[in-house]
C-alpha cells in the first residue's frame, strides 16, 4: 500500500495503489443505483406494466454500463501510470 509519508513526498505515485478502492466504490454505487431504479420500476409496474418493464430493463442496463465504465476509467488511469513507468525505463536504459 502506501504510507502517510508518501502524501508529502513526490518520489512515488499513490494513485496506482488506491485506484482499486475507487473502482470498487464506483461499482458499489452503480449496483445501488441499479437496485434503486429496479425498485422504482417495480413500483411503476402497479400503474403501467410496460413502462415498469422498460424502466426495469433500463435500470439494470444502466447498472451494467456503469460497472463497465468504472472498469474502463480505472484501466485508463492505470495505463497512464504504466506508460510513465515504461518511459522511465527507456530513459534509464538510454543513459547506460
Amino acid at each position: 500500500m502506501f504510507s502517510i509519508t508518501d502524501l508529502f513526498q513526490w518520489d512515488r505515485f499513490i494513485t496506482p495503489s488506491i485506484i482499486k478502492v475507487f473502482y470498487w466504490l464506483a461499482v458499489g454505487m452503480s449496483v445501488l443505483f441499479a437496485l434503486s431504479g429496479a425498485t422504482s420500476a417495480l413500483a411503476l409496474m402497479v400503474h403501467n406494466i410496460f413502462g415498469g418493464l422498460f424502466a426495469l430493463f433500463a435500470s439494470l442496463l444502466g447498472g451494467l454500463v456503469g460497472i463497465i465504465a468504472a472498469r474502463i476509467a480505472a484501466e485508463f488511469v492505470l495505463i497512464v501510470f504504466r506508460i510513465n513507468e515504461h518511459l522511465g525505463a527507456i530513459r534509464n536504459s538510454g543513459r547506460m
